[in-house]
């Protein structure tokens, strides 16, 4: 093969590559756990210790020992759904043009909510966890739509009110929290059954996780993110006033009202994300000393994801898996640390696709150039 054919393949190549979201986040999780592995290597410990602990989670096989237990997968399960749901603040905003960096603000909100209400609401099978989720919903879209009203009725920025935000929604929490009687510093007292979000039959069938009905609300929100952004004239207001507001606005769209429905719908989905920890995850309702970070994580969640419905919920599935997985990697004599470098590493591998992006072009257009001088 010549020396051409050869440029002219990998230039195809890197063409496709930086064209495609899919193949460029599948590429950087793969060197995400290259890298890992490395790392592994270089603090004298066996990789296979952290991929035997991942197939654990994600199949519940000990392959150690030779046994199962699918308790593992329930496991996974819990700790993914806030992280899709949180990253699902991220992406929506995404798709509107937004940067919503409060998704824990509203997942606190959220949380705070349905703990109220588990507490104080009527103590009815199904009614009272109903309410709670709703309350959560109600609380999250409330605070992401105030920072979505000032963004378009003032034009302030975004980012600013919902780094303010986040910090608001933790203090307010703290203090409204220890009001409720027979409160201490760490928890109130224990949510009645009916509040909980606990499931039998999921239980029974993951031999006694913490699967609870929050599964099947994820599964909701996954179907309604993407009938609502791609099927819905909604989505289309919401998708054209992220690509060009001017083009938008010109084309009878109100992109002030695009923005603050956006901000409240991706504060909902960290509300639920909120309730979902707090009634499925907990007996009793937290006296928060900090942050969860759930919020944060979905940053990255939605990045890997490229702000798609099917892209976030598996990006959610894989930080949940190595997040699963730290406990079994440390049993194992694997830095527990390592899963959260691939992590890191994942997000900073996926933003350098921008740059990686303009080098292909920039070639590329230098190579017409050239082409165009010799003829």
């Amino acid at each position: 093969m010549s020396d051409k054919n050869r440029s002219s393949i990998r230039d195809r190549i890197l063409e496709v590559f930086t064209r495609s979201d899919a193949l460029v986040s599948v590429a950087v999780v793969i060197l995400g756990f290259l890298v890992a592995t490395i790392l592994v290597l270089v603090v004298g410990r066996n990789p296979g210790g952290m991929y035997s602990a991942i197939v654990q989670v994600i199949t519940g096989w000990d392959l150690r020992r030779g046994v199962w237990n699918i308790r593992y997968i329930g496991e996974w399960l819990v700790a993914s759904m806030p992280l899709i749901l949180c990253g699902f603040s991220m992406a929506f905003a995404s798709r509107t043009g937004l940067f919503n960096i409060g998704a824990e603000g509203q997942y606190i909100v959220g949380l705070t909510a349905a703990q109220f209400v588990a507490v104080y609401g009527p103590q009815i099978p199904y009614v009272h966890w109903i309410l709670a989720v709703l309350a959560a919903l109600a609380a999250g879209a409330v605070w992401g739509g105030i920072v979505g009203y000032l963004k378009a009725r003032f034009s302030m920025s975004e980012v600013v009110a919902t780094i303010m935000m986040n910090y608001i929604a933790l203090y307010a929490s703290r203090y409204f929290t220890m009001q409720i009687p027979g409160t201490n510093t760490y928890r109130t007292p224990t949510f009645p059954d009916t509040a909980k979000l606990s499931s039998p039959f999921l239980e029974s069938i993951t031999n006694g996780s913490r699967l609870n009905y929050g599964l099947y609300l994820t599964i909701i929100a996954i179907l309604f993110f993407w009938l609502v952004m791609g099927k819905t004239r909604l989505g289309y207001s919401l998708r054209a006033t992220g690509l060009n507001k001017d083009a938008a606005k010109y084309g009878g769209i109100s992109v002030n009202t695009s923005i603050t429905t956006a901000m409240a719908i991706s504060g909902a989905f960290a509300g639920l994300a909120g309730a979902i920890v707090a009634l499925g995850s907990f007996n009793y309702g937290r006296v928060l000393a900090g942050q969860d970070g759930y919020g944060f994580d979905g940053i990255a969640v939605a990045l890997v994801g490229n702000s798609t419905a099917g892209g976030t919920a598996l990006a959610g599935l894989l930080f949940g898996m190595l997040k699963s997985a730290q406990p079994l990697m440390q049993s194992r004599q694997i830095p527990k640390e390592i899963a959260s470098i691939i992590m890191g590493l994942v997000v900073v591998f996926i933003s350098l696709r921008a740059g990686i992006r303009i080098v292909v072009e920039w070639q590329m257009k230098e190579k017409a150039k050239k082409g165009g001088n010799a003829e």
